[in-house]
């Protein structure tokens, strides 16, 4: 970072958190920890670039999950061009776009249907609730969480617009349970193959605190576990957010399944919420990262035409990963995603507490 940069105020700050908040929840299902991760990128390689001093720029290191933004005026021009889909730019090959491949990902459009939500999510949520044999995260322990990603994104190089992805790579993630403590590692993410630290506080100093958008495992244990009340509490933490309330409902349930920890009686609770949201349908036949085919509970933007997809086993309900589909022709900076379009891709591979940041399980499959 640069020794002339100013730490921002508390308006700045807040500010600049709203900016994020509000604009990376109309991203498809599990992108916006991705998202937030290019941003703080791109705001960081736009300081390094007012730096006048001699030498190569130095590595940068994302701490997330967090909201701190250390320019709001430039933050706001990257969150709008990370919502067109243009943050990600073909680049000179090194770095994270050594992942893009050039090619859209497809997918035939499964049919949906209301018939069946709410028996569904009730088997579902049984599974979740027997899952009391794992252990808890304690501190002084992480939870690492391994999955298979790829995603669609339209890409901006000499003015020419269009469709590339990220193939298909694997992504490690470990937090503490405070979520104070972490590390990456996602080659679609992160400049060096090592990874990089999701350690507070960030490089400003600020530690955020945890919320619904970037929960840590203390927070989760602290939610409600009725339906009721823990549905409500998402629509009003989540008021003016996204395209519709009941679509943000959706998408905030969603990320809260892909990549954290929820102890079984919450993910019980999520499950039960979710068949309470007006929309939601099942989808007969989805595929995720890998291939694996399952039945899905699912929901429209009708705004933007995708269709964010959960994605379970059909035997055992046994949570697969997620992804969105494009459903309907994309408006406006978007519009080069055609139907069928993949915009993003997930599997859960594993999910386990370790003892130590980059400590890996044994695979169990």
């Amino acid at each position: 970072m640069s020794a002339n940069t100013s730490r921002p105020g508390p308006g700045e700050w807040e500010e600049a958190a709203r900016l994020l908040s509000r604009t990376a929840r109309d991203l498809p299902t599990g992108r916006h920890q991705h998202h937030k991760e290019r941003l703080m990128a791109h705001i960081e390689q736009a300081q390094r670039g007012q730096e006048t001093s001699p030498g190569p720029a130095k590595a940068r290191r994302l701490r997330l999950p967090r909201p701190a933004i250390a320019l709001p005026a430039l933050a706001a021009a990257v969150v709008a061009a990370v919502v067109a889909g243009t943050a990600m730019t073909g680049g000179n090959g090194d770095g994270p776009s050594r992942l893009a491949t050039g090619q859209a990902l497809t997918t035939q459009i499964g049919a949906a249907s209301p018939e069946g939500v709410s028996r569904l999510l009730d088997q579902v949520s049984l599974v979740a609730a027997k899952d009391d044999h794992r252990p808890v995260l304690e501190a002084g322990h992480y939870v690492y969480i391994e999955t298979k990603t790829a995603d669609t994104f339209v890409k901006t190089l000499n003015d020419q617009r269009s469709l590339a992805s990220h193939a298909l790579h694997k992504r490690q993630v470990w937090y503490s349970a405070d979520g104070t403590k972490g590390w990456l590692i996602d080659p679609a993410v992160n400049d060096s193959p090592e990874g990089e630290t999701l350690s507070l506080p960030d490089e400003q100093g600020n530690t955020p605190v945890a919320g619904l958008n970037h929960p840590s495992y203390d927070y989760l244990a602290k939610l409600p576990t009725d339906p009721g009340t823990l549905l409500s509490k998402i629509y009003k933490e989540t008021r003016g957010h996204g395209n519709s309330p009941d679509q943000e409902a959706f998408t905030t349930i969603g990320d809260l399944l892909g990549e954290s920890y929820p102890p079984p009686a919450l993910s019980k609770a999520l499950f039960k919420a979710a068949a309470k949201i007006p929309g939601v349908v099942t989808v007969n036949d989805a595929v995720d990262a890998v291939g694996r085919h399952g039945v899905a509970v699912a929901r429209l933007d009708e705004k933007s035409g995708r269709r964010e997809e959960w994605i379970f086993d059909k035997h055992t309900h046994v949570f697969l990963g997620q992804r969105s589909v494009q459903v309907s022709r994309a408006d406006g900076p978007e519009n080069l995603i055609k139907p069928g379009t993949v915009l993003f891709t997930s599997a859960v591979l594993q999910r386990a507490v370790v003892d130590d940041i980059k400590q890996v399980p044994a695979h169990t499959s």
